[in-house]
């Protein structure tokens, strides 16, 4: 089939690649304009501009599809099927009605489970036990179209949000394959999403991943792992934000926010219902390390008895 992609992140260029290994032909490739990063602020392409140039394939990177001038160069394309991976744009109903098949959506959650920006995360951070992969078909709604093929996966214990992440995105292949099959096949069966059950995963935000020490623990704990290894959960030391990257809880209490033992085991702070003991902390200006390593310059800082609240 005639395909056009569009898609931003590495996510969503891992999608792309299986679509140029595969069988179909891909004649377009959506994606955000250039941004500024670094800190020379020099325009960085997205990952699927990179991956499509690569590969010789047409580039569009419009600002907005609500213009009738974009409208009209993507149904000149003549696609059969347009395929959205983490885009970050809206598509008005004129795009959504432009490829013969409609636009499908490859969604990093089980749908209604988790709609909007944010599933991965979201997910972990909530305490859920799957997620999965979702390919749908998009409608005028946010995430909110009848659902074609599902993949479940297991959150692990430990899970972060970077490793759900990785574990979603190669699922996600095999399963926009499969979806792509059925409706070159016509043997599709789509399903209607139940609202009732659906959550809204707000876009994650750097001020959220304050840790509060009045919280319990085990909610601390999905938060670290539900923001690792963006945005990061952290507390203030003094005018510091201090990164942690890795931690444990322990069954110990005391008054939250307060330092209960610091050595090699770990910083163990109490929290709302028992504590923390984190084992890999990152300073400002440093990378992240080791508590063992931390404390041999840095001991005084995480005396026991310090209140960090």
């Amino acid at each position: 089939m005639r395909l056009i992609f569009a898609g931003t992140p590495e996510f969503a260029a891992h999608h792309l690649q299986i679509l140029i290994d595969s069988e179909h032909e891909l004649v377009g490739v959506y994606t955000q304009p250039d941004r500024r990063a670094g800190r020379g602020k020099k325009l960085v392409a997205s990952p699927v501009k990179q991956l499509a140039e690569q590969h010789q394939l047409p580039v569009f990177q419009p600002v907005s599809l609500k213009d009738e001038a974009e409208q009209q160069q993507l149904r000149s394309l003549n696609a059969d099927v347009m395929v959205v991976v983490a885009y970050g744009l809206l598509l008005p109903q004129p795009i959504l009605d432009a490829p013969r098949f409609g636009c499908i959506n490859v969604h990093a959650s089980l749908l209604p489970r988790w709609r909007g920006a944010a599933p991965i995360q979201r997910a972990v951070e909530a305490g859920d036990s799957e997620s999965g992969i979702t390919i749908m078909q998009m409608d005028i709604g946010l995430d909110t179209g009848d659902m074609l093929v599902k993949v479940n996966c297991p959150i692990e214990p430990a899970e972060t949000g970077g490793s759900l992440h990785d574990k979603l995105m190669h699922l996600g292949g095999p399963a926009l394959l499969d979806a792509l099959n059925q409706i070159e096949q016509q043997t599709l069966q789509p399903e209607k999403q139940n609202d009732a059950e659906a959550n809204y995963a707000n876009k994650l935000s750097k001020e959220e991943a304050a840790v509060d020490w009045q919280k319990p623990a085990r909610e601390l704990l999905r938060q670290i792992h539900a923001f690792n290894p963006f945005p990061v959960a952290y507390f203030q030391e003094g005018n510091d934000r201090i990164r942690i990257w890795q931690a444990t809880v322990d069954n110990s209490d005391g008054t939250p926010g307060t330092i209960l033992s610091s050595g090699c085991d770990g910083l163990v702070v109490a929290c709302g219902e028992h504590s923390l003991r984190m084992t890999e902390i990152q300073l400002p200006g440093k990378k992240p390390a080791a508590i063992r390593d931390i404390l041999n310059g840095h001991g005084a800082r995480f005396a026991t008895g310090r209140n960090l609240a």
